[in-house]
C-alpha cells in the first residue's frame, strides 16, 4: 500500500519536476563596461633624465591585449630596430635596445590605439612616456596641415615625417624617419618634443605602413626649405601628390612569373547602355549618346544598318545618327539630336559593324523613353574676378566623374542639364597654362599646382535650380521660380 502511495505521489509531481528543468533560464549580464583600462603603476618612473631607459612596464586595473602595435607604438627619434613589445594579463612591456639610444637627446613613447582591455575593446589612449639620456627635455615643435594636392581638401591619417637636414632628399625612399606623427582628422598635425636643429619634412601616405616612401600606389609631399624646430613656429602646409615617375624603385612583382596560356577567343556579342524595363519610366539622358559595348575590338562601322525612330503622335519619325568609336574601350557612340519625353526605338541590323576576324554583329531592337528638361538639374556659378584668366582652370565633378573642365573665360558658368546628385567644385592655378593640373616632383623640387575647392558638395535635385557664389554657401531655388545671376 505504501509503494502505491508513493508511485501516485511521484506521478502527481513529476511533470512540474519536468516543467521545472525545462526553464532554461540565460545568465543575466550586468551593465556594459565602457570604461577603458586604467593605468595604475608604470616602471620606471615618466618624464626622467639622464637615464638610459631599456624596459617599460605598464600595470592596468583589468586584463588588456595589444591591437597593431608594431604600427601604433613608436618611439620618438625612431630606432633602426623596432621595440619588443609584450602584453601578459594585466601587464604591457616594452623593451628599448638602450644601446642604441643617442646622448643628450628626449625620447617620447606613443602607444596610440594599441592597449585595449579583454572583453569590450576598450581603448587606452593618449598617453606617451618621456625620458631624456640628457640633462634636459627638448620642448620645442612644429605644427601645420596636410593637404591633398588634387583636391585641395585636407588629407587624413597621412604620416608627417622628419629627416635630419643633412640627408638627402632620396633618405625617405631608404630609411626610416627620425620623429612621426599622424595627421588628425582634419588634416592638421603636431611634432612636439624637438630638438633646436635642421630637419626636411615629409608627409607621406604609406600603403604599406612601412614608414618608407615606395611610389607605387602612394602619396607624398615635401617642403621646399628645411626647417628647424623652435617656440613659436609658423604654420606648415604639406601638399600631397602622387609622384610615380620620379621614383627609381622598379617592381619586382613580374620577375619569374610563368607565361600564361593564351586566353580563348571570346564570342562577338555586344550590350546596349539602354534600360527598356518601362516606357513609362523616362531613362535615356538627352546629354548623352547611347553607349554600345562590344567584347571584341570592331571595325567597318556601316550607318545603313543603324536605324533610330522616335514616336510623333503614332508616326515614327527617324532620327539622324552618327557614330563614333572609342577602340581602347570597344564601345561604339551613337549621336543624336534627342527630342525631350520620347519614345524611341533603335534598330541595330545584322553587319552594322564586325569584328577583325570577319564576324558579324548579330541583330537586335531596343525601345526606351527619354528624359525631360524636368527631370534634370540646373546650375549657375559665379567665380570671382580674381579667378579669372588663362591660369584658372574651373572643374565640376559629380562623384569622381569630371562634368566640366575648362579655362575660365567667364565668371559666370551656367549648367542647364545637369543629372540630379551630388557635385564638388574646384580650381586649379594652371601656372604653366597647359590647361591640366601638374602634380609635383620630389627629386626635381616641384611642388604640385594648387587646387582651391570650393569648401563644400553641392546635391542637384530634378527640376530645381541653384546658385553658386564660389566663395559663399550655396542657394537653391524651388522648381517653377528663376534665379538670375548677378
Amino acid at each position: 500500500m505504501n509503494r502505491k502511495v508513493i508511485r501516485l505521489v511521484f506521478g502527481m509531481f513529476l511533470p512540474f519536476i519536468m516543467f521545472g528543468c525545462a526553464q532554461i533560464v540565460p545568465p543575466q549580464g550586468g551593465i556594459k563596461d565602457i570604461k577603458a583600462p586604467k593605468l595604475l603603476t608604470i616602471s620606471p618612473r615618466d618624464s626622467s633624465l639622464q637615464t638610459r631607459v631599456n624596459k617599460i612596464e605598464l600595470h592596468f586595473d583589468e586584463f588588456i591585449h595589444l591591437n597593431n602595435s608594431g604600427n601604433e607604438i613608436t618611439i620618438s627619434p625612431m630606432l633602426p630596430i623596432p621595440l619588443i613589445i609584450t602584453a601578459l594579463r594585466k601587464t604591457v612591456t616594452v623593451k628599448i635596445p638602450d644601446s642604441l639610444l643617442s646622448a643628450n637627446t628626449t625620447y617620447r613613447l606613443q602607444f596610440g590605439n594599441s592597449i585595449q582591455d579583454v572583453h569590450e575593446n576598450n581603448v587606452f589612449t593618449g598617453y606617451s612616456f618621456l625620458f631624456s639620456t640628457g640633462a634636459y627635455f627638448d620642448s620645442l615643435q612644429l605644427f601645420g596641415n596636410t593637404i591633398n594636392a588634387a583636391t585641395g581638401l585636407p588629407d587624413t591619417g597621412c604620416l608627417v615625417m622628419l629627416y635630419d637636414a643633412k640627408k638627402s632628399d632620396s633618405a625617405v625612399m631608404r630609411e626610416k624617419p627620425l620623429y612621426i606623427t599622424h595627421a588628425d582628422a582634419s588634416g592638421k598635425f603636431r611634432l612636439e618634443g624637438l630638438p633646436a636643429r635642421p630637419f626636411k619634412i615629409f608627409a607621406l601616405r604609406d600603403g604599406n605602413n612601412n614608414m618608407v616612401y615606395d611610389g607605387k600606389n602612394e602619396m607624398i609631399a615635401f617642403l621646399d626649405s628645411v626647417l628647424t624646430p623652435n617656440n613659436n613656429p609658423a604654420l606648415v602646409t604639406l601638399y600631397l601628390f602622387s609622384d610615380n615617375d620620379s621614383t627609381s624603385i622598379s617592381s619586382t612583382a613580374d620577375r619569374g612569373k610563368i607565361p600564361s596560356s593564351p586566353t580563348p577567343p571570346v564570342a562577338f556579342n555586344y550590350t546596349v547602355l539602354v534600360d527598356t524595363t518601362s516606357l513609362k519610366k523616362r531613362t535615356q539622358d538627352i546629354t548623352e549618346p547611347i553607349v554600345v559595348r562590344f567584347t571584341n575590338t570592331f571595325k567597318n562601322i556601316n550607318p545603313a544598318r543603324i536605324n533610330l525612330t522616335y514616336d510623333s503622335v503614332g508616326i515614327a519619325v527617324e532620327a539622324k545618327v552618327s557614330a563614333s568609336r572609342d577602340s581602347l574601350k570597344k564601345e561604339l557612340k551613337l549621336h543624336t539630336n534627342w527630342k525631350e519625353n520620347s519614345v524611341y526605338t533603335l534598330r541595330l541590323l545584322k553587319g552594322f559593324v564586325h569584328d577583325s576576324l570577319g564576324a558579324d554583329a548579330m541583330p537586335s531592337r531596343y525601345t526606351f523613353h527619354t528624359k525631360q528638361d524636368e527631370d534634370y538639374a540646373k546650375l549657375h556659378i559665379h567665380l570671382p574676378t580674381k579667378y579669372f584668366g588663362k591660369t584658372f582652370i574651373f572643374v565640376l565633378l559629380k562623384d569622381n566623374d569630371t562634368i566640366y573642365h575648362r579655362t575660365v573665360t567667364d565668371t559666370l558658368i551656367h549648367f542647364t542639364r545637369l543629372q540630379p546628385g551630388t557635385y564638388t567644385l574646384r580650381i586649379i592655378v594652371d601656372k604653366n597654362q597647359n590647361g591640366k593640373w601638374d602634380q609635383g616632383n620630389v627629386f626635381l623640387h616641384l611642388q604640385p599646382e594648387k587646387v582651391i575647392p570650393y569648401d563644400r558638395s553641392i546635391i542637384l535635385k530634378a527640376g530645381w535650380e541653384n546658385l553658386i557664389d564660389f566663395e559663399e554657401p550655396p542657394t537653391t531655388v524651388r522648381p517653377g521660380a528663376t534665379v538670375a545671376p548677378q
